[in-house]
């Protein structure tokens, strides 16, 4: 009996041994998936992101024209207004420079 016990007890130790290998090799394997997911949201976060911040530009760069034809359009139509506005600016600012 004690014979049968050994090799119970040796089989139980190779079956624990060969759990122990697949437990490894699925820890590796979900490690791996974990790894490439977290590279493709990312990767799709950057992907937001520019797109996001090309969005913001364009619309910078399209309200900073707007301001341009409307201050175009101000000079045209208020040509002495806009020299006093700008002779005002450029006073002000002669101001702070010589300010220390």
């Amino acid at each position: 009996m004690a014979k049968d016990v050994t090799n119970t007890k040796a089989l139980s130790v190779d079956d624990i041994s060969i759990q122990l290998s697949v437990l490894k090799d699925d820890i590796a394997s979900l490690t791996s998936t974990m790894a490439d997911l977290t590279k493709a949201k990312s990767a799709e976060a950057a992907s937001t992101a520019k797109s996001t911040a090309q969005d913001i530009a364009n619309s910078g760069r399209d309200k900073a024209l707007e301001a341009q034809k409307t201050a175009e359009d101000f000079v045209r139509t208020q040509p002495t207004a806009a020299l006093g506005i700008a002779a005002g600016v450029g006073f002000i600012a002669g101001l702070f420079a010589t300010r220390r």
